[in-house]
């Protein structure tokens, strides 16, 4: 029997020492003269306004929101650069467990599994995070909301899996209870619930599958 094993990217597969916003305002700080907390919760505002609607650059718009806002000084700030700032402190805080890749490379090994990335995110960004983290090459299948068109609440990336990977089981592993476990759910995949700091999740998984 074939089983495709989903993994959720962000809060699963990869952690970070700092909280997200955090990211924002030190991006921001590089550029900017003063960083307030209206400044720091207009990119956030705009930034999810932008990514649930699947906006071609949300993280622009976070930034520009940030300009709109005034107060800060940076009416000569370089969004491109802001942009490329954020990237920057979010990659470099990213990191992957011994945990998480031992369970990647023993299912990648079995004949039986197929693996996927279903992860909600900007194609470009989330490719160049995989290359970041050493990841690029652990999967048969990587699918980002954007890329096909809607996020995992949604549905749309659990049908581009069945569309890209024919199997006999689904299985979808992630910490996003509304996307990852009950959209998973609703999709006929087994859904698997990942919580923060339980690395020991990946030995069962690899005991499980």
């Amino acid at each position: 029997m074939t089983t495709a094993v989903c993994f959720d990217l962000d809060g699963t597969l990869v952690q970070y020492e700092r909280p997200f916003p955090e990211f924002a305002r030190a991006a921001l700080s590089e550029h900017l003269e003063t960083v307030s907390d209206d400044a720091a919760d207009a990119y956030s505002e705009a930034f999810f306004d932008a990514f649930e609607a699947l906006e071609s650059d949300p993280f622009e718009a976070g930034m520009r929101a940030v300009l709109e806002a005034g107060g800060t000084g940076g009416d000569d700030a370089d969004v491109a650069a802001m942009v490329e700032a954020l990237r920057e402190r979010e990659f470099e805080s990213a990191s992957v467990s011994a945990a998480a890749r031992d369970c990647l490379d023993e299912l990648a090994a079995d004949d039986d599994i197929r693996l996927a990335l279903v992860t909600d995110g900007v194609g470009d960004w989330q490719r160049a995070k995989l290359e970041r983290v050493g990841l690029a090459d652990a999967f048969d299948e990587v699918i980002v909301s954007y890329d096909v068109g809607g996020h995992k609440a949604d549905g749309a990336p659990y049908d581009a899996v069945r569309e890209r990977i024919d199997a006999d089981e689904y299985v979808m592993v992630g910490d996003d209870y509304e996307g990852d476990v009950e959209a998973a759910r609703e999709a006929g995949f087994v859904p698997i619930h990942y919580e923060d700091d339980e690395n020991d999740l990946f030995a069962v998984l690899r005991a499980m599958l």
